[in-house]
């Protein structure tokens, strides 16, 4: 295999849809497996449809999610420049060598001509109206017009665009990497645009010049680029390219959590959950779409996530690291069949790297909420407590300071089933005993803390499992809960107390 290099080739019309990260994310997996180069470049030729803050927004998005390409508009690289709205003059070059050979041609029509065009076809009983081999001469083109009539046509300035020239003869057969032979019949292509009035290229033109140019070996994208493929196919071949043509894999649709069609932004929200990396203001409409990121997602769980979403490396194992990716990863391990996307499952990846993160790591976020929400100061080693405490119990981290409260106040309701199920005379001389032997026992270890409870009502003839739920309910208000003998170590024997006698005020 020659040096690989592979691209993600975003367009900047709006956010970066997860299933673009997911293609970003596999085209760096396979570069890293085989120690090639991994680029990013901005497919901006549409400027109608360009979103200011969108480039930017691309950018920030791999960033968060680790995916860094070697060579970028950012970047740089050998193969500058890598935003092709500043590559125009390279474009317009290939486009009329086309035109020169015979294989592309001019075409003058307006917009109602078009359309009349269609309307004509459809009414002739044609499926699918197109541009080809048939409709082309009975249109104003360079085909059917004189060279004086095209000529002065373009002297005068009259919008044109340039078309590819398809022979309906031509028989395409493409060998997938992912989906195995294809096989289309030149009849059933449309002569696309090549090249806009705007004298800029369509993706068609662009993409496979910037591939060529730029050495690409693999061309890693999403199904939806499937049906284009042939076409790309002959502009290889009509462009003196067909030995240098990369290998193709188009990747699986990703579906919405039910598997009934490809998931959409409108099917995400409406199912709550994000289908942007970040956080998302549309320039245009003013709405704030919630980012992975800002719904409190891990971008290595995000990666893991993303990575099962359409490929498997055929064990039992499921938590990857980037690198342990990396050496797993082989486009031959990934399906043809539309992949479905469960939100839960992403909530437990977050779950297992949350739980692993380091304490230090989550402390700060964890003071800062507590401080920004509820004016609350904590110390580092609270911080780093209250995560240790509550890790194996939340998926995102922002869960974290509201879970934790309990240890900066008295409770301030009880649970009503403890109350009247297990809060009786008993329960609440087994609290009041084990209040007054915390005292002075301000530094009490978890295992302290359950040997004091059990000896100590043991001796007094009392049932220490039977009221410990009382227990737990007079130091926290609840009745169920994160590790009790945990939250007694970390709020002190002192505190312990105190809040054990307000309690039993309170439930009086």
């Amino acid at each position: 295999m020659s040096q690989v290099r592979v691209r993600f080739a975003p367009s900047p019309t709006g956010a970066l849809h997860i299933g673009g990260v997911r293609t970003a994310l596999f085209n760096y997996l396979f570069a890293k497996k085989n120690n090639g180069t991994f680029i990013l470049r901005i497919e901006d030729t549409d400027q109608t449809r360009f979103v200011e803050g969108a480039e930017e927004y691309i950018k920030s998005s791999l960033e968060w999610c680790g995916i860094e390409p070697d060579e970028s508009p950012w970047h740089g690289g050998d193969y500058a420049p890598y935003r092709q709205s500043e590559r125009k003059e390279i474009y317009q070059k290939y486009a009329q060598k086309l035109i020169d050979e015979g294989n592309a041609y001019y075409a003058f029509d307006t917009p109602e001509e078009l359309d009349a065009m269609r309307e004509r076809l459809k009414e002739a009983g044609v499926a699918t109206p197109q541009y080809n081999a048939a409709s082309r001469t009975t249109m104003k083109n360079s085909l059917t017009l004189s060279e004086d009539e095209v000529k002065t046509k373009m002297e005068a300035g009259e919008p044109y665009v340039i078309r590819f020239k398809i022979d309906p003869k031509e028989e395409v057969r493409l060998n997938d990497m992912i989906r195995g032979w294809v096989h289309v019949h030149g009849s059933t292509l449309d002569d696309k645009v090549l090249m806009k009035s705007d004298g800029l290229p369509t993706y068609h033109l662009a993409n496979i010049v910037d591939d060529h140019l730029m050495k690409i070996t693999h061309v890693i994208r999403g199904e939806e680029w499937l049906p284009s493929a042939p076409l790309h196919v002959l502009l290889y071949k009509y462009l003196g390219f067909a030995d240098s043509m990369p290998q193709f894999a188009h990747l699986p649709l990703i579906l919405k959590p039910d598997g009934n069609g490809k998931l959409s932004k409108r099917a995400a929200d409406k199912l709550g959950f994000p289908i942007f990396p970040l956080n998302w203001n549309d320039p245009e409409t003013g709405e704030l779409s919630t980012g992975f990121k800002e719904a409190g997602y891990l971008p290595d769980a995000l990666l893991n996530f993303l990575s099962f979403l359409g490929w498997n490396p055929g064990t039992e194992q499921e938590i990857f690291s980037k690198e342990e990716l990396t050496q797993a990863f082989s486009l031959e391990k990934v399906n043809k069949a539309g992949t479905k996307f469960d939100i839960d499952k992403m909530k437990w990846f977050n779950q297992q790297y949350l739980k692993n993160k380091d304490a230090a790591e989550l402390a700060s976020l964890i003071q800062a909420d507590l401080k920004e929400k509820y004016n609350i100061s904590a110390s580092d080693e609270i911080a780093q407590a209250i995560f240790h405490l509550l890790k194996e119990r939340v998926t995102f981290p922002q869960e974290m300071a509201p879970n934790a409260l309990y240890l900066f106040q008295n409770p301030t309701e009880y649970d009503e089933k403890v109350v009247s199920k297990k809060w009786d005379e008993e329960a609440q001389k087994a609290v009041t005993l084990y209040a007054d032997a915390l005292l002075g026992k301000d530094q009490i270890s978890p295992e302290e803390a359950k040997e004091l409870f059990f000896v100590l009502l043991e001796e007094h003839g009392i049932k220490a499992g039977k009221n410990m739920q009382a227990l737990r309910m007079t130091i926290t208000g609840a009745g169920s809960g994160p590790d009790l003998m945990e939250i007694i170590s970390i709020l002190g024997g002192k505190a312990v107390h105190d809040r054990i006698k307000y309690s039993i005020n309170q439930l009086k």
